[in-house]
């Protein structure tokens, strides 16, 4: 086989692995984002216990860079401190290390079984879980084929002459194998694929010993700075995290790197397989750098606090940077994308009142509530803007296509607006109500009030997505949801009813809030749901009517 079919084979092999991977991963989200979000947020008390929860998070998630981003937007949010944020992180490095380990096994067997499970899974429901649930499975499957692929295609390259050449070479250029690595993990976007093909190559006596420490380092500096590069433009907050880990975990790599060069330690040390030690130095590094980077936590946290210390928040709104550029009007479409953007501004600051509202009926916050009053101005002025926008791009000539998507985002941006003032007026009016009248809902009305409000952010979220992506399927995901938050309703409102005639004192003092709460929800999904209507309407999936 000539060398260019080998390397096309290889880096087909490598791409089915991260896309195998993210398919997994997204899957996760998807499914069950908002329930593992939760349960980590609750877990994240102090930095034990949020290296503990940052571990198994990684686990599910399998990779560390998606908890990165998850964590830098709790810090953002003001959910977490910082330094309770970076402890996370270092825990979830070990989970993705400990998934690499794994992922090791002779798992070959499980490969039909996984995709036979997903095909199923996927086929037997149109659920929005079932299919997720299928996606993941199906993943877990290419994922399992692309590692034994790796293996395959690798094979004829111990007949190659300028790998080993090449190889050789970066065995005494230890700084050069560690800024390759690097790169790669950060091209590849996965520590986890990353490490995997080294361990590939290593079992086929490709790599030399002497150079499988520089390479882990270097992929495990790489991936550090994976996630401080994807929010290097998000605000102050959610940068501290990412940037975190990068000086714990990417000086614990360069003193590792250091070290090696002193002593020159043996791969063999930790495991007698070659492939098999290449994966346990890297779960090695990564918890050596949680034992001794944890208790730097807090300091590197407040470091970086202090330097990417910006404006207050108040300053920075008024200082917003519109989307709205007037000398685009002459450009339709151009205008049409900057309104867009703005209406995704809109989208992510209802994500965020939508959020907060929920720990206001828990736990009281003054400034919080000032913060979403706040953040419901600002929508509103946004909302204005863009109409006013909008309806100047609707005085010049559009084609059809054109102006029936400036009517979409009209009726996109009324309808987030109209939910982000249910928001604003009817929910923080009934937060401060229970609060002042100390009242409190039964636990199950408040299990039931909660499961509501998850599967409501979780239908915002798809909402907001169609902006972007425009997917059908999204969007009929999106309606069917709507009938799945009436009959939650619906259960809640006889359940309620149930613990009232069963005498629960909770329920009576919370009979009202309980009820408008609920139907606050229905109507804010309601018109999320809305947002998908034109799509489906386009595509021939909507009916003209419910009546027969």
């Amino acid at each position: 086989m000539s060398g260019i079919a080998v390397f096309i084979n290889l880096a087909g092999a490598v791409a089915l692995l991260l896309w195998a991977t993210r398919m997994v991963r997204t899957g996760i989200e998807r499914a069950y984002g908002n329930v593992l979000k939760e349960r980590l947020r609750s877990a994240v008390s102090n930095r034990f216990t949020a290296a503990i929860a940052g571990f198994f998070f990684a686990i599910a998630l399998q990779s560390a860079t998606a908890v990165a981003l998850i964590v830098a937007s709790f810090v953002a949010g003001g959910y977490v401190s910082a330094a309770i944020g970076v402890a996370t992180l270092l825990g979830a490095d070990v989970g993705s290390a400990f998934v690499v380990r794994i992922l090791r096994y002779d798992l070959s067997i499980l490969i039909p079984v996984f995709m036979l499970m997903g095909t199923i899974a996927f086929r037997a429901s149109e659920s929005r879980n079932w299919r997720q649930a299928g996606r993941i499975f199906f993943g877990l499957g290419l994922l399992l084929l692309s590692l034994r692929m790796i293996g395959q295609a690798s094979d004829p390259l111990r007949s190659s002459e300028i790998l080993p050449l090449v190889f050789n070479y970066l065995s005494r250029d230890w700084i050069s194998a560690f800024l390759l690595s690097a790169l790669l993990a950060w091209a590849f976007h996965s520590s986890v694929a990353t490490i995997l093909l080294f361990a590939s190559l290593a079992d086929r006596h490709l790599l030399p010993p002497s150079l499988i420490i520089p390479l882990v380092l270097g992929a495990n500096f790489g991936a550090a700075v994976i996630g401080a590069i994807l929010t290097k433009n998000a605000e102050a907050g959610a940068r501290i995290v990412p940037l975190g880990n990068v000086v714990i975990r990417g000086l614990g790599t360069l003193i590792a790197l250091a070290l090696q060069f002193v002593f020159a330690v043996d791969p063999h040390f930790f495991a007698a397989g070659p492939g098999d030690s290449v994966v346990m130095i890297h779960l090695a590094i990564n918890a050596a750098v949680l034992v001794f980077g944890l208790p730097f936590s807090g300091i590197v946290s407040s470091i970086l606090e202090k330097i990417l210390a910006g404006p207050p928040v108040e300053q920075e709104s008024r200082n917003r940077l519109s989307a709205l550029n007037p000398a685009d009007l002459a450009n339709p479409r151009q205008a049409i994308s900057n309104a867009t953007r703005e209406v995704l501004t809109v989208c992510e600051k209802t994500e965020v009142m939508l959020s907060w509202i929920f720990e206001l009926y828990e736990k009281w916050d003054p400034k919080k509530m000032q913060r979403i009053a706040a953040l419901d101005d600002e929508i509103d002025e946004i909302h204005r803007d863009i109409k006013f926008y909008l309806a100047r791009i609707s005085g010049s000539e559009l084609d059809p296509a054109s102006a029936a998507q400036c009517q979409n985002l009209l009726g996109t941006t009324i309808k987030i607006e109209q939910a982000a003032d249910i928001i604003s007026q009817n929910m923080l009016t009934r937060a401060r109500k229970k609060h002042d009248r100390n009242t409190a809902f039964s636990p199950e009305g408040w299990a039931e009030l909660t499961a509501m409000h998850h599967e409501v952010v979780k239908n915002a979220r798809l909402a907001f997505n169609l902006l972007v992506n425009r997917d059908v399927e999204h969007a009929r995901q999106l309606v069917a949801c709507k009938e799945e938050v009436r009959n939650l309703v619906r259960v809640s409102e006889e359940q309620h009813l149930q613990r009232l005639r069963n005498g629960n004192a909770a329920s009576f003092e919370s009979s009202s809030l309980h009820i408008d709460t609920m139907r606050d929800l229905k109507e804010i999904n309601s018109l999320f749901a809305s947002i998908g209507y034109p799509l489906l309407e386009n595509e021939g999936m909507l009916r003209g009517s419910r009546l027969l």
